[in-house]
């Protein structure tokens, strides 16, 4: 993994994805399931990059889903990914149209993931981690960790925990630990 994750945004293009999640939501409340997606600002939205929307409700969480590697543009991933939180997530009931004025958004774009070597280089609120082990998998987003007051073991066992392993399971060499840092807003 590079030092920094080289990938940023403008306001204008913050304020965009922003919009799209709530457009993608409210068109769907309103039976509009086909509503066309509006073009980017910037070619820079088009590309390919991992994303999660995360919806909160008052401080807490309401639906989270994403996509760890970008499967098309950046800007239609979000689109999607508004819509499965908000009706999909297997947690909560679906977003009703009485709340939808309720929801905080929060967007993560992903950076590559690649395989984290070494868990001491792993920073609380840099990098988020996914453990895979067999046909267990379970990801948390860099945020988590800050928001919980986690330290590095314990980010590492909330992780294994998020996989359905037991929480040692990072010390295990057949368990895969990958990194990736995320542009959070």
């Amino acid at each position: 993994m590079s030092d920094n994750f080289s990938f940023s945004l403008t306001q204008e293009e913050k304020s965009y994805l922003k919009d799209l999640v709530r457009l993608s939501i409210i068109s769907r409340l309103r039976g509009d399931k086909d509503a066309a997606v509006p073009e980017p600002p910037t070619r820079h939205l088009a590309e390919e990059f991992g994303a999660f929307v995360t919806l909160n409700k008052h401080g807490h969480l309401r639906g989270c889903i994403g996509n760890i590697q970008g499967s098309g543009p950046l800007y239609k991933t979000i689109w999607r990914m508004a819509r499965a939180a908000a009706f999909e997530d297997p947690r909560f009931p679906p977003v009703s149209l009485p709340e939808f004025d309720e929801l905080e958004i929060e967007i993560s774009i992903l950076s590559p993931i690649t395989v984290c070597t070494d868990v001491e280089k792993i920073e609380i609120g840099r990098h988020g981690l996914i453990m895979q082990r067999g046909m267990q998998s379970g990801l948390l987003l860099p945020q988590v960790a800050v928001d919980w007051k986690w330290d590095r073991k314990q980010f590492l066992a909330q992780t294994c925990n998020k996989a359905g392993m037991e929480p040692t399971a990072w010390q295990d060499p057949a368990t895969n630990i990958l990194w990736f840092e995320a542009e959070v807003f």
